[in-house]
Parts: C-alpha cells; structure tokens; sequence
C-alpha cells in the first residue's frame, strides 16, 4: 500500500468524507462516549493514514501518556520479533531456559525444559494457576520475579492449553534483555519507538514496588522490576496518537516511511487467526466479516487495527474494573461510519 506520507513528526487530520467516512454518524460517537464510557480519557480513530476523530476527556490531552496496561505484551511481541529479525534470538522455537543458564530445574521437571518463546507468546505454556486467576499480586511481591515465575513454568496442565498469564510476558522482557544486551524499554526506544516517531520513554527510577508503583495512576515511563527488567506483561505509557502509530505500523505490515522496522511474516504470523482467537500477544476477532486484531489492556485501553478498512482505532483509559467492552463500541459506532 502506497502512502503519501507518514505520520512520523505528525498526523494529519482530515475531513473525514475525504477519508469516507460519514461525519453525521462520527459525531454520534462522542455523546456515546460520555454516557456509556466514561472512563475513556483518549481516542483517535486513523482511516487511510489521516485522523479522522481525535477527543479527549477527563482533562487529558493529546500529548498525556496513560499506562495502557495490558497493550504492552503486544509491543514485547513486537520487540521479540526485531529481536529475532536481528539474529539476538534464534527463533520462537528457541527454548526458554537457554536464556536462564543460571537457573537449574528439578531433574524430574521435563516439562518446563520443553517450554518455547512461541508457547509464551501465544499464552501456551503451562502454570499452576486456574486460567484468568494468576496470582500477580504475589509475583510482585517477590525480590526476584524471573526466579518465581521461572519455578511456577510448567507446572499442572499440558503445553499447548490457552492459559493467560502476565508472568510469562514478563520472561519475554527478560529474554530480550538477556538477548540484546538492553532493557526493552531500551530496545523499543531504538528499534521500534525513535523511527516511528513515538515518544521515547525516559528511564523512570522505581523507589519501591507497592501496588501504586507498579499499577496505580502515577505510573510513569515503563515500570521495571527489582533487577531492572521492563515489565514484560503490563507498565509502559503511551499517549493515544503513539498508541496509532503502533498499530499504524501493524497495519502497513511493519514498513514504515519505507524502512522495514519488523518483518511483514512476523506481523502475519502474529495476526493469524487460530482456535484460541489469540495470536503472539494479540487478540483476534473476526465478526460480521470484518477481520480485527487488537493490543488490550485492562481497563479499556486498545489498539483495534481493521486491515481491510485501513482502520486504526486507539483508546486510552482510566483503569476501573469491568469496564464497557471497547469492541462493541468499535463495532456499532465506528465501523458503521465507513462508506466502502
């Protein structure tokens, strides 16, 4: 897909019926914002590589960051996969305790020795853990979080049953770090952040790690553990126009301003739908024809990109618990307003 230009310095916003789009409907997208999702401080909505709709509420503006919880495992998915265009990893078939040399499982303990980068991406690997009830409270709790998630991997369950966990997003920052030589926070601002224009993200000293420190809504930067791994599973902020740029970059299938910032059979393999509707580190949707893949983090924060529409669709939220699913919003106020 050609563009004529890239948003690297800044976007351009343009009259949505240029971008066909129904204005008369977008403008029916705010009043729903207000009464059903109030918790939504940002959104920006990129048809055609132009903004098309851009608000902000709870007084934030264009350049606030929020911490977008969650969306950040789909960034690590994307570091692993420079990581891997670099040669610093191998491939995703690559053992994860050939990064922990240090680290000596149980002689009896085969299963975690079989356990692959693939198997954290896709959510794969076994944990001791009923599925959507990981103890993440207590992970952080810990003077090293790699060691007690390192002793938690493959215990109870097969390899290859779905079962989230944060944890093992954050053994993938660890492996980019122990690959590369470089925080991921680090890595991104080079490899991913710096060429697609997005903020780069300051070292942000942790002075301890409490529940604020790490979730609450004076995060800063990227939050990082006790030894200075970037959290792999939650922690970075960005603001809404960054967060589009990211999936912008998806969209393009990793080209950017005609530099090939990650491969295009990386996003693809990233994005392709499977039985657990889940990708590396992405989630899946195909509804009423329309194929989505989306970063989600708690809260509401998402990055929906809509391949065939040209689509991206960024929303930064205040986190409160169950919010209004952000797909259904996508899926009855903003995909209505394109004229195809």
């Amino acid at each position: 897909m050609q563009r004529n230009y890239w948003p690297t310095t800044e976007w351009q916003a343009v009259d949505p019926a240029t971008l066909r789009m129904d204005s008369e409907k977008l403008s029916e997208i705010e009043p729903m914002i207000k009464s059903e999702y109030g918790n939504i401080n940002g959104i920006v909505v990129v048809r055609n590589g132009n903004i098309a709709f851009e608000r902000y509420y709870n007084g934030y503006g264009p350049d606030d960051t929020h911490h977008v919880a969650s969306v950040t495992k789909s960034i690590i998915s994307a570091l692993i996969g420079i990581a891997i265009d670099a040669r610093y990893i191998k491939d995703v078939d690559q053992k994860v305790l050939d990064f922990f040399p240090e680290y000596v499982p149980d002689a009896a303990d085969r299963q975690k020795r079989e356990i692959t980068i693939r198997h954290l991406l896709t959510m794969t690997a076994p944990y001791p853990f009923e599925d959507w009830q990981e103890p993440l409270d207590k992970m952080c709790m810990q003077p090293d979080w790699v060691k007690y998630t390192l002793d938690m991997l493959g215990q109870k369950g097969s390899i290859g049953t779905f079962k989230y966990s944060t944890a093992g997003a954050h053994l993938l920052s660890t492996i980019i770090t122990r690959s590369t030589g470089k925080s991921a926070r680090e890595f991104a601002n080079d490899r991913l952040f710096k060429p697609t224009g997005m903020k780069v993200i300051p070292d942000y000293e942790m002075k301890s790690f409490g529940f604020e420190d790490l979730f609450g809504e004076n995060v800063k930067g990227w939050v990082k553990d006790s030894n200075s791994n970037s959290t792999g599973g939650w922690g970075l902020t960005l603001s809404p126009r960054d967060m589009a740029r990211f999936g912008f970059l998806y969209l393009n299938r990793g080209i950017w301003d005609n530099n090939q910032i990650i491969s295009k059979t990386w996003i693809d393999e990233s994005t392709a739908m499977n039985a657990n509707k889940y990708g590396n580190l992405w989630w899946l949707r195909e509804e009423d024809g329309v194929f989505a893949y989306l970063a989600l983090g708690d809260g509401g924060n998402a990055i929906c990109c809509i391949p065939e529409k040209d689509l991206v669709i960024a929303i930064a939220s205040e986190f409160i618990i169950n919010p209004l699913d952000r797909w259904t919003l996508i899926k009855e106020c903003i995909i209505p307003t394109l004229i195809d």
